[in-house]
């Protein structure tokens, strides 16, 4: 008998490189057989590498990864060959003990009696006559109609050719699947459902993810790539959070205490090594700091600091559709998508777009964007009304041979390059990196760079289609701080649920050729797919969840009802804390201004009146008036620095008063 606890994957003083790079250094770790695992670090970390080492693809720098011989092992595929093959097939293709039965068991004459009785037993113990309806249940489950499930893998678009890929590779009998970033093509749907069938998933799963939710609900442990390592954490991605802050914490206090202890060490050998009395006391502490295994300082990363600029204009309202018709010109006649839309966009609204894969939320964000004109009824925009619109395949105008700072000047041919490289920073890009070619960025940092193109201008709407399908968990949050603290309009589609939590104060749902505000949140959105799902897609558009009775409908309907109405409350006092705080921060600014040539002033001359030289014959006529104007100058910064103090006291006493009563 296997001992089953003998069956894991080990890692003994692994090191990667890719390159000149080095991803991984001496590192050690263990996975065990069942376990669903979280792989997370930044972008260019390595976490892709890694993949390709257990795929056998490449071989550690150093060291050994230690794998069960008989494990079999699935991946989705990257490039799909085979695009003429029915989706359904191509899903059962990805189970090739059974193909290779099948075929054999086709091949076979019917004279061979012994053989084709032994081929029957292995396509029964292969699942043989549940394959067509496994293969469906899993095409359904990631949004696939049933009329879809024989068309051509190459008819469907990138993102549905994925999803394919992910089908095939759950299709495959494995003991261990190994999932790159699975949930970047789907919808909320279809994300739920592959949560549900990751946890009845009985082999070992290693999960390549940015998203915080997918992975809290996934995952029981979490690998973290840190400085060249892989730490182990147990729990989801809530859980490694509070541990590595306990984790940082505790070294911290470790290296504070060491260094206290080392420095009183180095004090007295300092003191007492040159003295004959003490000379054994003294080297019995060289030998005690020489034994000291040193804790090197927590090495903090360059956090991402994006700050979205501030529109000028905050115009009420926005757009307005009347009668709209939506959709694609063509012949012999357009695809219509929306018929007959009336829709308005608030100045101020923050608003999450919800819906199954092509429902029509990136034909609504581009028609809104004026990317897609109408093909009938009326659009009217604001005449103050400034876009900026994140597409989901922006990173596509990002010219690999420029760097920022050129991509900058070509929309900003009139600012200065401090200027241009002023804002840059704000968004990560310093140093080498604004004028480096973006040919070796990340896609993350490609995202990075088109989001600072679009808001260049101060638009006063945002218009984001997946913002955040290559960024990292640190350049995510950062994104979402940034829009919380933005002031203009916001609009966007997105699977990240925590982004979406984050940053909108209420939804629209896009369904069965319609757009419709949602009384709830994505709380309610999930009980609503689930009542969707269980009635068979209706073509009616109802909120309530599916669990509840009709006592229990009416109230969850009427706790809807006061989220949103608190929601738009929130809304409101921001909108008015915008307003009120407008001319505070111009004040602010203005202040902030005078206050840096002040002290640039002050101090030229706080090193003039330091040197020397300065009290010699050489600046006797000049020494009065330079001691008279750093007096002055000393007066007046103390008294603006006062004024800067009232002034944030008033801000934030409006933020106070005006988020409070919200």
């Amino acid at each position: 008998m296997i001992n089953k606890a003998s069956i894991v994957i080990k890692a003994s003083n692994l090191s990667l490189r890719r390159g000149t790079k080095s991803l991984l250094e001496n590192t050690d770790f263990t996975i065990h057989p069942g376990e669903r695992v979280g792989i997370i670090g930044k972008n260019g970390a390595g976490k892709s590498t890694l993949f390709a080492l257990f795929n056998g693809q490449l071989e550690p720098s150093t060291g050994d990864l230690q794998m069960p011989a008989r494990w079999r092992l699935s991946n989705v595929e990257q490039e799909i060959s085979d695009r003429d093959r029915p989706a359904r097939e191509f899903v059962m293709d990805g189970d090739a003990q059974l193909r290779q039965l099948q075929t054999q068991r086709a091949a076979c004459s019917d004279s061979d009696g012994e053989r084709i009785a032994e081929l029957e037993a292995a396509l029964i113990d292969a699942d043989a006559w549940t394959a067509v309806s496994r293969a469906e249940q899993l095409l359904a489950g990631l949004g696939f109609a049933p009329h879809e499930w024989m068309r051509p893998v190459g008819e469907f678009s990138g993102g549905w050719q994925m999803r394919i890929a992910l089908a095939r590779a759950l299709m495959a009998p494995s003991d261990l699947l190994l999932l790159d970033e699975p949930t970047n093509h789907l919808d909320l749907d279809a994300m739920l459902w592959l949560e549900r069938w990751l946890k009845s998933y009985a082999g070992t799963v290693l999960i390549i993810s940015h998203d915080t939710e997918f992975l809290d609900a996934v995952a029981n442990a979490i690998l973290h790539f840190d400085q060249q390592k892989l730490e182990r954490y147990s729990g989801g991605y809530d859980q490694f959070v509070q541990q590595r802050a306990e984790k940082l914490r505790q070294h911290q206090l470790a290296h504070d205490k060491q260094s206290r202890e080392t420095a009183r060490l180095q004090g007295f050998i300092d003191r007492f090594k040159a003295k004959a009395t003490k000379a054994k006391q003294a080297q019995s502490r060289v030998k005690a700091l020489a034994r000291m295994q040193r804790l090197s300082p927590i090495r903090q990363e360059n956090p991402i600091n994006i700050q979205l600029p501030n529109p000028e204009h905050q115009p009420d309202p926005l757009i307005r559709l009347d009668h709209a018709v939506l959709g694609y010109a063509g012949e012999p006649e357009p695809r219509v998508i929306f018929n007959d839309l009336k829709l308005t966009l608030r100045g101020g609204a923050r608003i999450g777009v919800l819906g199954v894969n092509g429902a029509g939320k990136s034909t609504l964000i581009k028609t809104l964007a004026g990317a897609l004109p109408l093909l009938g009824g009326e659009c009217t925009q604001s005449n103050r009304l400034g876009i900026g619109y994140f597409a989901q395949h922006q990173l596509e105008v990002i010219d690999a041979e420029a760097s920022p700072l050129v991509h900058l000047q070509r929309i900003a041919p009139d600012a200065t390059d401090q200027q241009l490289r002023n804002y840059l920073g704000s968004f990560g890009f310093s140093g080498p990196m604004a004028t480096d070619p973006t040919a070796g960025f990340s896609g993350g940092e490609k995202a990075r760079l088109a989001l600072a193109l679009i808001v260049w201008h101060k638009p006063n709407l945002l218009l984001l289609d997946e913002p955040t399908n290559h960024l990292d968990m640190e350049t995510r949050d950062a994104l979402s701080e940034a829009l919380v603290e933005y002031e203009g309009s916001v609009l966007i589609v997105s699977h990240d649920r925590q982004l979406l939590r984050t940053t909108v104060d209420e939804f629209w749902i896009v369904a069965d050729g319609q757009v419709h505000e949602f009384e709830g949140d994505l709380d309610d959105y999930r009980q609503w797919l689930q009542q969707r799902s269980a009635s068979n897609a209706p073509t009616h558009l109802d909120t309530t969840p599916t669990s509840a009775s009709n006592s229990e409908a009416d109230g969850a309907q009427t706790a809807a009802t006061d989220r949103r109405a608190q929601r738009r409350a929130e809304a409101e006092a921001r909108q008015r804390l915008s307003v009120l705080k407008r001319p505070l921060e111009k004040q602010l600014a203005q202040l902030e201004t005078n206050m840096a040539s002040t002290q640039s002033r002050l101090d030229e001359l706080n090193d003039l009146i330091a040197d020397p030289d300065f009290y010699t014959d050489a600046y006797k006529n000049q020494r009065p008036s330079c001691l008279a104007e750093q007096g002055e100058l000393s007066q007046r910064f103390l008294s603006m620095e006062e004024n800067w103090l009232e002034l944030q006291q008033q801000i934030e006493d409006l933020e106070n008063r005006e988020l409070g009563n919200a």
